[in-house]
């Protein structure tokens, strides 16, 4: 097991800056995509949110929550250094652009009609999930 990392890559081709926070085993507990000139987020979804809507709601709620923060990234993210522009971050630099790529993530959301109450018991707990409810896929 190894600490937890937090790092950048760069991915020309794609115009697209991608940002990992890893867990002991190396994979990703929060990801976050930016995407073009004007740092458009596209993607900020993490592990501990992905696992409670698999142990507690259903696949909908699943999809609201993918389309809204994206596909959090799965494997090992072993190598990373070999990336271009890849450079590790601090815990503050990281929390800062997850907090910016979530509020501009949320404030893009369109409300949309109830999706109903199956499948959403519990999730009051998690910040930024909970609304999940509330939003068709």
């Amino acid at each position: 097991m190894t600490p937890p990392t937090r790092f950048r890559m760069y991915y020309e081709d794609e115009d697209l800056w991608l940002y990992f926070e890893t867990d002991e085993e190396g994979w990703a507990a929060r990801h976050i995509e930016i995407r073009g000139k004007d740092a458009r987020p596209v993607t900020a979804a993490s592990l501990d949110e992905v696992l409670h809507l698999r142990d507690h709601a259903d696949v909908p709620a699943m999809l609201r929550y993918e389309h809204r923060y994206g596909v959090l990234a799965e494997g090992s993210l072993d190598g990373w250094q070999g990336h271009p522009h890849a450079a590790e971050l601090t815990a503050e630099e990281f929390d800062h652009l997850w907090t910016e790529a979530r509020r501009a993530l949320e404030a893009r959301a369109e409300p949309a009609e109830p999706a109903g109450p199956a499948g959403l018991a519990g999730l009051s707990g998690l910040a930024g999930v909970a609304g999940l409810a509330d939003e068709a896929p």
